[in-house]
């Protein structure tokens, strides 16, 4: 059942830890000693890694978040668990970042719209002006911090700032054009979203469709994954493809992919919204 269908605010909470006997009979008397309901419960024990992961979501029943963070502090300790737990009492708020391609932010804006993504939207920035009617058109702040070799330093502060003004909790990039600094994501540490237009590890950098062709794949796709300082090459949240033929021009791959960027990237956003997404080392584990 949706948090959103309910009267009352869920609870998720979200663990990694060391794998070993008794994790979920603790987080369950956990839950039943504080008369707290769980409606969704996933777990993965990563044998690799010796990790276990796992997300519950709950009704809190009056509960309050002071106190269950308090109080389960020494399950975490017991279990040597990194831990987090929210509400959804109060929606993340999301920047997208976009250079002319407007097929993926508008896809955004639509499901945010539509309840899809249960987040707000209250900033876009561009390195380029054209976008601007459309956003405004939305209700959208734009804002427009165009990019240059010479002011790329002092132009990301100044994105930064707008950032912390409008409460960001994490930024999107819709087809962003620039790479971002490591002093900037080093602000948002995983919780930078970029999609790339190739299937990843295959083909990344800049002209990912025309390589595809060269090499006479038969899918094509598109990878959403969180940016870091290496290009195109952040812990991967969502992939999908779609066939193509040897018929198929350039053009034609990049028409067909774009339909994939705005799944792909929606389906990224509402898995990293609803905390589905846990990291293991470069890789994710994601509930869905």
């Amino acid at each position: 059942m949706s948090a959103r269908a309910t009267s009352e605010p869920h609870g998720v909470l979200t663990v990694i830890c060391p794998d070993r006997p008794g994790i979920i009979a603790a987080l369950g008397s956990f839950f039943a000693e504080r008369g707290a309901n769980i409606v969704e419960a996933q777990q993965h024990s990563e044998l690799a890694s010796a990790k276990f992961f796992c997300r519950f979501e709950f009704e809190p029943r009056g509960a309050r978040a002071a106190e269950l963070r308090r109080e389960f502090a020494p399950v975490a300790d017991q279990f040597a668990m990194e831990w987090r737990l929210t509400f959804t009492d109060r929606p993340k708020r999301m920047a997208v970042f976009v250079s002319k391609y407007d097929h993926c932010l508008l896809d955004l804006i639509w499901r945010q719209r539509a309840g899809e993504i249960y987040a707000e939207i209250p900033l876009v920035i561009s390195n380029h002006p054209d976008l601007r009617p459309i956003v405004e058109g939305f209700g959208i702040r734009f804002e427009h911090v165009p990019i240059t070799p010479e002011t790329k330093i002092a132009q990301e502060q100044h994105e930064l700032a707008l950032l912390a003004e409008e409460q960001v909790d994490f930024v999107v990039l819709a087809r962003y054009m620039q790479v971002l600094s490591p002093v900037f994501l080093a602000r948002y540490p995983m919780r930078v979203i970029n999609v790339h237009h190739g299937l990843l590890p295959s083909f990344p950098g800049a002209r990912p469709y025309e390589q595809a062709r060269e090499r006479g794949v038969k899918v094509i796709g598109a990878t959403a994954h969180y940016a870091t300082e290496e290009l195109d090459d952040g812990p991967i949240i969502e992939q999908d493809v779609v066939p193509v033929t040897h018929r198929d021009t350039a053009a034609d791959l990049i028409r067909k992919g774009r339909d994939v960027e705005r799944i792909v990237l929606a389906r990224a956003v509402r898995a990293h919204v609803e905390d589905r997404v846990l990291l293991d080392g470069r890789r994710t584990v994601v509930f869905v």
